[in-house]
């Protein structure tokens, strides 16, 4: 996984999250294209360079390494390009020995994805194109049955009303494409899962083929536009600094893995600065060093737009100033600090809140508690036009009115002198509760794990 896959996980999984969060049941799938070209140059490499793979199990646990070799000959060498093609014939054929292959290579993707998943906290189903592949000659036989298709130059096509581009639904060879097993997938979401939303969280860039593969799916009749909701959330792509697609140095595409490894070292970096390893345990440290790094990186992405590209910088997402997911965090320590330094219990707290009156008087107590009152209409916003830099806005707008608060209404008074404890303002403590409560909900839609001491 490279660093153009970050977007489609961190959306991806916050939008599960916040579908989960009102109470519908959230098939995550990740489809992977497993299937295609790639997977035939990667044989055919495979095949020359380790040729008793077969018998003895290949070294490749630097797949991208692997593949940009077999990218460089399928470029440059016709021969090579024509076997590449006819391992992906051979592979669709399920001859073993090329599944065995496939296999192989499967494999070494799937534990570097969990490395990254276990990182983020994505739980994921990973369902690639091979999924698909006896339901796919199911869908050109449909096709064709209902005079939907058409032959071209010896390949089946579909022309979907509306679409200025047809479908390929098999080509002249007797291979499928993307357009096959991506209407072979709606299909079983439809029919098999009984979806009554599908959202599709990938590039904008794929936005006119998904519309094509919606009209052919309504054209054929396997779902009603105004019945199912099949909707993609389409996204721009991370920048450099530059201002340029987001790469190494040296021109290369940025391993998600090495990306995160960076946020880790760079997080503790910002937390030695602010000396907190002087006073959390090694255990408080690691935690607050992860909380940091990976909400950081969530944060930075989520609190944008989603239909724009945006400028993947480090520095300006653990600023701890500003609408950062540094800031935030480090805002919720502090409020979820108020109560323990008043030596008052989550328990306390709950009784209070069925038994205290809370009456509103000063200006910046109503602003504080309209806002927080504000938390289930962002959710439905968002639920409609899944646009989640929304509740990034909502909850750095939270913590901005919260410490206007905070600092023209007193919660706790202390003796000057002794600093003993004097009044406790249930009723205040209430509200610190109560935006606590909705930030912490509000950083699990996200998938940002808060910490109790930073």
């Amino acid at each position: 996984m490279h660093v153009g896959h970050l977007r489609s996980t961190i959306i991806g999984d916050s939008i599960c999250r916040l579908f989960e969060f009102v109470g519908h049941y959230v098939l995550r799938i990740n489809h992977l294209g497993d299937w295609g070209t790639q997977f035939g140059m990667l044989i055919a490499h495979l095949q020359d360079k380790f040729p008793n793979y077969l018998s003895v199990s290949p070294p490749i646990g630097d797949l991208q390494l692997f593949y940009k070799e077999s990218k460089k000959r399928f470029d440059e060498e016709d021969d090579f390009k024509k076997r590449a093609y006819q391992c992906v014939v051979q592979l669709q054929s399920k001859n073993p020995d090329f599944i065995k292959a496939w296999n192989l290579i499967c494999e070494v993707s799937r534990k570097e994805f969990k490395k990254i998943y276990d990182c983020l906290d994505i739980r994921i189903i990973n369902r690639g194109e091979s999924y698909y592949q006896d339901k796919m000659i199911q869908v050109v036989k449909e096709f064709e049955e209902k005079g939907l298709a058409e032959v071209d130059e010896g390949r089946k096509v579909v022309f979907p009303p509306g679409c200025s581009i047809p479908l390929t639904i098999q080509k002249s060879d007797g291979g499928f494409t993307y357009d096959t097993s991506d209407l072979a997938a709606i299909k079983q979401r439809l029919h098999e899962e009984k979806a009554d939303i599908i959202i599709y969280v990938v590039d904008s860039g794929q936005g006119i083929h998904l519309q094509n593969v919606y009209a052919a799916a309504q054209m054929i009749g396997w779902y009603d536009a105004k019945v199912t909701r099949v909707e993609h959330a389409g996204f721009g792509v991370v920048l450099g600094e530059d201002k340029k697609k987001f790469k190494t140095r040296s021109g290369d595409t940025v391993r998600l893995i090495d990306l995160l490894e960076e946020g880790l070292k760079r997080a503790m970096d910002k937390l030695k600065d602010k000396e907190r390893d002087k006073v959390l345990t090694p255990e408080e440290l690691e935690a607050a060093q992860k909380a940091v790094a990976f909400g950081c990186i969530k944060y930075a992405d989520l609190s944008h737009n989603r239909m724009n590209d945006y400028i993947f910088s480090f520095d300006k997402m653990l600023d701890d100033r500003g609408n950062t997911a540094a800031y935030l965090l480090y805002a919720f320590t502090r409020i979820r600090s108020i109560a323990r330094l008043a030596n008052i219990t989550d328990e306390q707290l709950h009784i209070a809140a069925q038994e205290t009156e809370i009456h509103l008087q000063h200006e910046k107590e109503w602003k504080l508690g309209k806002s927080i009152l504000r938390f289930p209409e962002i959710l439905q916003k968002i639920l409609d036009d899944l646009l989640l830099h929304t509740l990034c806005d909502y909850l750095y707008e939270l913590a901005t009115t919260f410490t206007e608060f905070y600092d023209n209404c007193y919660c706790v008074e202390k003796d000057r002198q002794t600093g003993q404890i004097v009044k406790v303002n249930m009723g205040r403590m209430l509200l610190c509760h109560a935006t606590a409560a909705v930030m912490a909900k509000g950083f699990n839609i996200l998938g940002i794990k808060p910490v109790h001491r930073m």
